[in-house]
């Protein structure tokens, strides 16, 4: 199975886990500071939902913790060329304009479990498994055919979302501030990637 569904605990990331834990750190400040300031409110709001796993062996360790919201994508406002990317695993008696996707709005690991002993995946890509799972188990209650993220534009992530089988929207980065409004000498902060789940149900 692995370390995550084994030896952790999944639950709802709330005010009442900022309480009974210790503060939780995955070496990003942007995303420590939403895990710890924001995402009570962001729930409230109706905006996101966040969960997070807890190590079994002591409970106020946060192992990892992410945000989700719907989404869609919007395929008439692309480029025809990932337009028909996007779509091409899509019978076309069944394509539309927009398709139901779920945003992966946060994602963070402590840094003390990013790996952890004879492990052969990192705790990051297990989270991902369970993400993608989660979303077509037959218990999902609503469609959703994509699971799309508005990465932070840095090596690092890029690497992960790539690593687990995302792809970017925009086929570069000048096409993707074309789509976003930014002049070419922009700072593009994000990138734009997407998974299809329909590969996963096979």
């Amino acid at each position: 199975m692995g370390f995550l569904l084994d030896k952790c605990t999944f639950t709802p990331y709330n005010g009442a886990t900022i309480c009974d834990c210790d503060s939780f750190n995955c070496g990003h400040e942007d995303l420590n500071d939403f895990f710890t300031n924001d995402s009570v409110d962001w729930s409230k709001q109706l905006l996101g939902k966040s969960y997070c796993f807890t190590l079994d062996e002591n409970p106020s360790k946060i192992v990892c913790a992410f945000t989700v919201s719907n989404d869609s994508i919007k395929t008439k406002t692309l480029p025809g060329s990932r337009r028909k990317k996007v779509i091409k695993q899509i019978p076309s008696e069944k394509r539309m304009r927009s398709y139901p996707a779920v945003l992966i709005g946060r994602l963070g690991v402590n840094k003390s479990y990013r790996m952890v002993e004879g492990e052969e995946s990192s705790t990051g890509d297990q989270l991902m498994d369970f993400i993608k799972s989660w979303f077509i188990d037959g218990a999902n209650k609503t469609g959703c055919r994509f699971v799309v993220v508005d990465s932070y534009n840095e090596a690092k992530a890029l690497r992960y979302y790539k690593r687990n089988g995302f792809e970017p929207l925009f086929s570069s980065e000048s096409q993707e501030k074309e789509y976003t409004g930014l002049s070419e000498s922009d700072v593009l902060k994000t990138r734009m990637f997407y998974f299809d789940l329909i590969l996963l149900t096979d």
